[in-house]
């Protein structure tokens, strides 16, 4: 039997589960009528937000939310609890070989022969290879149930961020304004441990310093400076099932960014970057990664993250995912018609970028800084490094940004200009690549007209305000600050375009 933390909020959801799950199973008729405390069903955040978002009360939305978060466990899991609690996953599969109605009897010892029966046409249903041996039902009910459940309360637990019904048509949870445009982003949601000190330490001395801790990572942060200008913004990342998972997600919900395509991994812990600033703003990362945590190619083959890319105004995507992951979103995205516009962030730096030519056409804005942009072309000589954006742009990369210390060269057909007329009060922003980014997007949702100088210039002057030495994600601005920036920093009417 595999070892699970023995966390008591998940036992208790496990031995209610368990106890729901005899009889006829879990349904809403049975939640009416039982005597089974369900408080601490009743109490999960995944739950309250189901019941908020559709109008239904806690217990009618518990269903919903067990049957979408069961979707999630590994195959062989998923179908023992399908079929212990009667959730009914494959009772429209009719017509395949599957007796669904002895799957889903009111009886649970005859849904579990049922279960024994058909486990390798299940299993082969759901392309599981090789087939894992068929248990007895006495070993249904003595341990692999007991396993299932635990796996399916660690998740429940999590108060994961699963795909809930959303809002129906002209609700707006909490009165928000109107968004507009869809964006979505693919890269981590991470915790960010933010050291301030007072110059980077050196072998002989330590940094004197504070600490502190906030929502981040690439894709978060980009998401949020995308939300904050107005966008309807999904993340699709991964976090782990501890108290950090739970944190992140609330603040992702907070900035008004949707959770339904953010994974939950169970017994996992959640990815944590240790960010290292100084006074001028100048920082050192070190990143705490768990291969656990992260888009699997399972993920990628899920129909509401397809459904997600294809209502997208724009897609942005860093290199946080495993490179076959960013590889075959480029390719899914390369297919769609109309095609959205796509923007890379090449960051971390890949350690063989190759892979990706293939799929660099698709690619219509490379936002990076110059070391970056020059880590895609590891073959090509340090001295060639000023003409990294025209071999890129060779390679089928529509525009090249090259975005650092506040200051953006954009290189395209149409355009070739230098912005760094905004003056500086440090010398680096962390959240400041982040910021242009989701200015980008803003633009390219809201233009009528491929993008001029004008836009880039508001663009980058999203970077200004990210100056600020707390919480990376809290410094994304919106839109009217930019807007301020813009007017007041404008150059001499002379020198415009």
């Amino acid at each position: 039997m595999p070892m699970v933390p023995q966390d008591a909020r998940v036992a208790a959801i496990r031995s209610i589960l368990t106890r729901l799950g005899k009889y006829s199973g879990l349904s809403a008729e049975r939640l009416r009528h039982t005597e089974i405390d369900a408080a601490p069903l009743l109490e999960l955040l995944s739950v309250r937000r189901h019941a908020r978002r559709t109008g239904a009360s806690p217990e009618a939305s518990i269903l919903p939310v067990v049957r979408e978060v069961a979707q999630w466990l590994p195959p062989t899991d998923r179908l023992i609890v399908d079929a212990a609690l009667s959730l009914g996953l494959f009772r429209d599969r009719v017509g395949v070989g599957l007796d669904v109605e002895r799957l889903y009897a009111d009886n649970l010892g005859e849904r579990r022969e049922a279960l024994t029966e058909q486990w390798v046409a299940l299993h082969t249903l759901l392309d599981v290879e090789p087939v894992p041996e068929t248990p007895t039902v006495k070993r249904l009910r003595t341990s692999l149930e007991h396993n299932a459940f635990t796996a399916l309360a660690g998740l429940l637990a999590a108060d994961s961020g699963y795909p809930m019904a959303r809002p129906p048509a002209g609700q707006a949870a909490e009165a928000a304004p109107t968004p507009r445009g869809v964006v979505t982003v693919i890269g981590d949601a991470v915790i960010d441990h933010i050291y301030r000190v007072d110059t980077f330490p050196d072998a002989h001395r330590a940094a004197n310093g504070n600490f502190d801790g906030h929502p981040g990572g690439k894709g978060l942060n980009r998401a949020v400076a995308a939300a904050r200008l107005g966008i309807d913004v999904r993340l699709v990342s991964a976090v782990g099932g501890d108290e950090y998972g739970r944190r992140i997600l609330e603040f992702i919900e907070f900035e008004r960014v949707h959770l339904d395509l953010i994974k939950v991994v169970p017994f996992a812990k959640s990815l944590v970057t240790a960010v290292v600033i100084t006074p001028n703003g100048e920082s050192r990362i070190i990143g705490c990664r768990d291969s656990r945590v992260q888009l699997q190619d399972e993920d990628l083959h899920r129909p509401e993250l397809r459904a997600a890319l294809e209502a997208s105004d724009v897609v942005i995507l860093s290199f946080e995912q495993p490179p076959a992951i960013i590889e075959q979103v480029l390719a899914v995205v390369s297919q769609m018609r109309p095609k959205p516009p796509v923007i890379v962030c090449p960051t971390p730096s890949m350690a063989v970028p190759q892979g990706l030519y293939q799929h660099l056409s698709v690619v219509d804005y490379l936002v990076g800084t110059s070391i970056e942009l020059a880590a895609l072309l590891p073959d090509v000589p340090a001295e060639s490094a000023d003409d990294i954006p025209r071999l890129l742009r060779g390679l089928g990369v529509g525009t090249v940004c090259t975005v650092e210390n506040f200051r953006c060269a954009v290189a395209s057909d149409t355009i070739e200009t230098v912005i760094d007329h905004f003056p500086q009060v440090l010398k680096a922003s962390a959240g400041a690549a982040a910021a242009f980014t989701g200015a980008l997007a803003y633009r390219l949702v809201n233009a009528r007209s491929p993008l001029t100088a004008a836009d880039f210039v508001w663009t980058t002057a999203a970077m200004i305000p990210t100056q600020k030495l707390g919480a990376i994600a809290a410094s994304m601005p919106a839109a009217d600050e930019i807007d301020r920036i813009v007017r007041l920093y404008a150059p001499p009417a002379t020198d415009q375009e």
